[in-house]
């Protein structure tokens, strides 16, 4: 395993906190585009989303209400789906829906330094990580980053 220099480290974390900062708003619950890497291989991308929709349920309870998700067609997109289904959410993927609780959720997912740099922001919560990914699957490189609102 590849050891990461001090300043390296310094500027990963940095990118990912601006990551973080530049979250979307989720003002009268409307929802973001999300994006992720088209070239993030299927078995990294499912590694990732469970990873992170594990954590997830952590902060929010499982099934705690219908998930409002605009993906964008990626593996990770659909990989994050059936993640969430699996975990007991209804997913939406459009802003019309007739339940009472909904949780609007985008996702970002940015390659930087050879590292996937991973977020999961909803109005409450936003969570993320940094993975080393391959095409046979991902490991998390870095602890969660939780950041909650009030």
């Amino acid at each position: 395993m590849r050891s990461i220099s001090s300043m390296s480290r310094i500027a990963l974390l940095s990118l990912l906190g601006l990551s973080l900062a530049g979250c979307a708003s989720f003002g009268s619950h409307r929802l973001v585009a999300s994006s992720a890497p088209p070239d993030l291989s299927g078995p990294a991308a499912s590694a990732i989303a469970g990873d992170m929709v594990t954590k997830f349920v952590e902060q929010v309870g499982p099934g705690s209400g219908t998930i409002i998700l605009k993906p964008d067609g990626t593996p990770f997109g659909q990989a994050l789906q059936a993640s969430l289904k699996s975990w007991g959410y209804a997913v939406a993927t459009d802003q019309k829906t007739g339940a009472e609780k909904t949780i609007p959720l985008a996702y970002v997912l940015e390659s930087y330094d050879g590292q996937v740099l991973a977020r999961l922001s909803t109005g409450n919560v936003e969570l993320g990580r940094a993975y080393s990914a391959t095409a046979a699957g991902a490991s998390p490189t870095s602890p969660l980053s939780i950041m909650q609102r009030g």
